[in-house]
């Protein structure tokens, strides 16, 4: 596919990946394997199920087709927050308020685990506790402030509300009306992360296998199947955990998953050091922060006092022209004080998209040995850590929490597969042209 082509000439230039020790690689699978379970993608997902996978006794072997941590668990914004990308109305409307405070309740988790395993792996990865959403109008600052109300009177999530006449003491830059605060989410180095799973992984007995794309499944009530270029994987249960670049590799190993998602472009830049006093004047809780519109903004300090600033989403798979430039003016936009500031990095990548933006997890329909994780939503920091704990309860046998997201209905992107993507870009222009009416 062009995008993936796109996508590799992307990571050239990653902060992350110019100051993450990425260690051994990891020799390409040769000849034939047997295992309790094969899982299919090397990203956070993957490998956060290998870990609970191994604790439950199982013998896992995990394929990755470029390397550990390609994807978007090695290069997103590092921002872990509560929640789902979608809103909680729409797990209420498919579920029932019950369910939907069990899934709530299921994103803390998320975020309580990721911090275990952290300090579980004695993984550094620069973890800092502390989200600020926040509003760019006085009518997004209302809707936020009743969505803060709603969260803490119906699911006893308590938020701190920022009033206007208090931004300046949260954020140095006049493009925000107001906000709230979250002790409980926060950000990290995310390839850092991923390369200590992988390590802890390793570390546990799990079999670690670079560049062997899956070409083929072949799935049996009993085993599956599973080809490389080189070698091939018998294995009682799989987990597919790739993604939108399962779609790409392989686009006949789960056909019915492809037109669920879509692939979205999105960039990040990163800034030359400044000085510490001047980085924490900019967020003084050195938080990480988020803006509440559609096509949003995200952005935080570095532990080498760097600013980080994403933004700039692509759906229709064709990158931003002059990319450093062009985020480096969005980052001036809202923090003019970095006028003349040099951008050092500049990169980004895909992530996979719903259509609704909640998580698609479930089997596939006609293999029930065959568990897939996919639908993130640009939200999988923590939650692909739950997600890989639930995944490996349901092949324990209890699979209780998983058949919850289960349940979730999804429905394929309008526009068949030549006319999904102008379909996307043509609704997200109505939402930027949202965006900017306040």
């Amino acid at each position: 596919m062009p995008w993936l082509d796109t996508d590799r000439a992307l990571t050239r230039n990653s902060y992350y990946a110019a100051t993450a020790a990425r260690g051994a690689a990891h020799a390409a699978l040769s000849g034939s394997i047997h295992c309790d379970v094969a899982v299919v993608g090397g990203g956070l997902a993957g490998l956060c199920a290998t870990l609970d996978l191994r604790a439950r006794g199982f013998d896992v072997a995990l394929l990755e087709a470029r390397e550990i941590g390609f994807g978007a668990s090695g290069r997103n914004g590092g921002q872990a927050i509560h929640g789902l990308a979608c809103d909680q109305d729409i797990i209420e409307a498919q579920l029932g308020l019950d369910e939907a405070k069990r899934v709530w309740a299921m994103s803390l988790e998320a975020l309580d685990l990721l911090r275990a395993r952290i300090g579980e792996h004695q993984i550094a990865c620069d973890w800092r506790d502390g989200y600020l959403g926040l509003a760019t109008s006085e009518r997004k600052g209302r809707a936020l402030a009743e969505w803060a109300d709603r969260i803490e009177s119906v699911y006893g999530f308590p938020l701190t509300r920022i009033a206007p006449n208090e931004m300046a003491h949260w954020i140095a830059s006049p493009r925000f009306h107001s906000g709230v605060h979250d002790p409980r989410s926060g950000h990290l180095h995310p390839l850092k992360y991923t390369y200590g799973l992988a390590a802890a992984a390793q570390r546990a007995g799990v079999r670690l296998y670079e560049g062997s794309p899956v070409q083929s499944l072949q799935p049996a009530s009993d085993h599956a199947l599973l080809r490389t270029p080189a070698g091939e994987v018998h294995a009682r249960q799989v987990l597919l955990a790739g993604n939108v670049y399962l779609q790409d590799i392989a686009p006949g190993l789960a056909p019915h998953l492809g037109p669920r998602i879509m692939p979205v472009g999105t960039y990040i830049a990163c800034s030359e050091p400044l000085d510490e006093a001047r980085a924490t004047a900019l967020v003084p809780s050195r938080s990480a922060v988020c803006d509440t519109d559609f096509v949003l903004d995200y952005f935080r300090t570095t532990d080498d006092h760097r600013m980080l600033y994403g933004g700039r989403v692509s759906y229709s798979t064709v990158t931003p022209s002059d990319l450093p430039e062009s985020m480096r003016r969005r980052m001036v936009a809202t923090f003019p004080q970095l006028e003349g500031v040099k951008v050092d990095y500049a990169w980004g990548g895909f992530v996979d998209i719903t259509m609704n933006r909640a998580p698609d997890f479930g089997r596939l329909p006609d293999a029930p040995n065959v568990y897939y994780l996919q639908g993130f939503s640009g939200h999988g920091l923590a939650l692909t850590g739950l997600a890989g704990r639930l995944v490996a309860e349901a092949m324990a046998g209890d699979a209780g929490r998983f058949d919850t997201f289960a349940r979730l209905k999804h429905r394929a992107f309008p526009g068949g597969r030549a006319l999904r993507t102008p379909a996307l870009v043509l609704g997200m222009a109505w939402y930027r042209l949202r965006d900017l009416l306040g």
